[in-house]
């Protein structure tokens, strides 16, 4: 018990939305790996692993065999109320996010031009994804395309949506990352793509120190 209450986030807000992102992960894909649910959560393995043993104890998840020796997770009546008392709980506190997301894409963006990136892409489409948009409207920063490789619409918001970099069909400067429940697994992945001069996230994802708003 020592041990896994070590691996917990000290902060409600952050613990509530690991439940809610864990929740949401096992309900779309139960037989997954933890290192997969880790890698979209953008967070340790072994946190995975002692949320869903708490998950588990307060009767939110069952677990059942899947071939291969593997496990399946399940949502139980309880684990459904949950998440969706999880849910309106963060939907309440929507607003707050809107401005604060409002505020600083608005600087990444002025931060993008002061580099001299005038194209850009957004990584992950997400509530993010359309704040970013709608802040990039009218100024000297166009997104050109938004990435997603689950995303199942073609357009979002009048922007074009690919499941790649690769098909993005114009050049463009630099990533913005927009993606909220699996920020660090696409921020990583854009930095490992174009190198960190040319990724931008704002300070809310809490990314590295480095490509912070303020760096």
């Amino acid at each position: 018990m020592g041990v896994m209450a070590g691996l917990l986030p000290t902060d409600e807000n952050d613990s509530d939305r690991l439940v809610l992102g864990l929740l949401t992960s096992l309900e779309a894909d139960g037989a997954q790996s933890q290192r997969r649910m880790a890698a979209d959560l953008g967070v340790a393995l072994g946190l995975v692993n002692a949320y869903l043993k708490r998950a588990i104890k307060k009767g939110f998840v069952k677990v059942g065999q899947a071939p291969a020796r593997r496990y399946a997770y399940y949502l139980t009546p309880q684990g459904f109320s949950e998440k969706s008392r999880l849910t309106v709980q963060f939907l309440s506190d929507s607003f707050s996010l809107f401005r604060k997301a409002k505020e600083e894409y608005g600087r990444l963006f002025e931060r993008a031009q002061a580099l001299g990136f005038r194209r850009v892409v957004l990584a992950g489409q997400s509530d993010l994804c359309e704040i970013a948009i709608l802040c990039a409207v009218d100024g000297p920063v166009s997104v050109l395309a938004i990435v997603d490789p689950d995303a199942t619409a073609t357009r979002f918001i009048g922007v074009k949506v690919v499941s790649s970099y690769a098909l993005v069909d114009e050049p463009f400067d630099a990533v913005v990352v927009t993606h909220l429940t699996a920020a660090r697994s696409v921020f990583e992945q854009a930095v490992s793509n174009f190198g960190a001069e040319k990724v931008l996230a704002p300070d809310l994802l809490g990314l590295r120190p480095k490509q912070s708003l303020g760096a």
